[in-house]
């Protein structure tokens, strides 16, 4: 992977408190990562210092292999940015409104009529141009926001809560929204909502109390909590294949589905999958399937967040 972003023992404190503690990353062109911790865990602190908002108190940060340092002005113009509150000028008119955003970003003026208007069609705000942006609702100005967050066609996009006080509608739209911006350019979504990490994005990193708990897809997650889930159909009853497991399998769910068939839902710990089978085989039960369930990230993100699965630390490797 040939890293677009990439943080290395990135901390940030204020005064006595702690934001961030030695977080290093990497991740890759047309990722849509998600910024998972409980609130307090560090995440906009993060995305402020991948904005060019907040400089370090240590480590350091790139992207596109420019440093803050470097070249703060061609670093910003690199990235677009939406805090949780949109920095919105609710008297002005939507259009106006992303053509002085626009135009601070280093846009063109004779590009920006062109440009406001193909943004505006790709998040869905072209039928509001000519509206008040304080007439507008909380969905609508997450939009704008978003709007003048991609508007200078940046590399990398910032989301902090996008779906924070939107209503259930809304929420779907902005998850269709936020996934589409993913391919042609990297975007970190930040969220406490553990749906909208499971919905939107390709990796996930794991925020607590400032420190880097993990970092990579669900399934390389659930391995990382200290478990791997698995779901088995056999030939056998579900009473006659539990009882064969090996040590280490544990069934968390199973089902008769007739015909001397059935289904276990296992969590490993300690066993691997070959292990399960061979035992199986070796009881004389024919497998009929054997595959990984997609981790359950809420009870991943708690075995990280207790540290159940001593993962602490662990995640992706940060080379490229």
């Amino acid at each position: 992977m040939t890293a677009i972003v990439r943080t290395d023992r990135l901390s940030k404190s204020y005064g006595a408190v702690t934001a961030l503690a030695g977080v290093s990353f990497a991740c890759g062109a047309g990722e849509v990562v998600g910024v998972l911790g409980l609130n307090g865990a560090g995440k906009s602190t993060l995305l402020r210092i991948l904005a060019g908002e907040l400089l370090p108190s240590g480590g350091s940060v790139s992207i596109g292999g420019v440093e803050p340092g470097d070249d703060t002005r061609a670093m910003r113009s690199r990235v677009g940015y939406l805090p949780e509150e949109p920095p919105l000028y609710r008297e002005m008119r939507v259009r106006d409104y992303l053509g002085f955003v626009g135009a601070l970003n280093g846009v063109a003026r004779r590009e920006l009529p062109d440009r406001v208007a193909v943004v505006a069609e790709r998040v869905h705000i072209d039928g509001h141009l000519d509206r008040v942006v304080g007439e507008l609702s909380m969905g609508y100005r997450k939009r704008v926001g978003i709007a003048q967050a991609i508007l200078h066609e940046p590399d990398v996009v910032l989301l902090d809560e996008p779906v924070s006080s939107l209503d259930p509608a809304e929420i779907v739209g902005m998850r269709e929204l936020v996934r589409s911006l993913g391919g042609r350019r990297t975007v970190f979504t930040s969220s406490h909502h553990l749906r909208e990490v499971h919905e939107t994005c390709d990796s996930i990193l794991v925020l607590h109390e400032g420190e880097l708990l993990a970092h990579g897809t669900q399934e390389e997650l659930g391995v990382l909590a200290g478990r791997e889930r698995i779901e088995v159909e056999v030939r056998a009853t579900a009473a006659e294949a539990a009882g064969r497991l090996p040590a280490g399998a544990q069934a968390v769910h199973s089902a008769d589905l007739g015909g001397g068939v059935s289904t276990l839902t296992l969590d490993l710990r300690g066993a691997e999958r070959e292990e399960v089978a061979a035992a199986l085989v070796g009881a004389g039960f024919g497998i009929r399937r054997l595959e990984p369930v997609r981790s359950d990230l809420e009870r991943v993100f708690l075995d990280l967040v207790r540290g159940d699965g001593g993962a602490a630390g662990a995640g992706r490797e940060n080379g490229p």
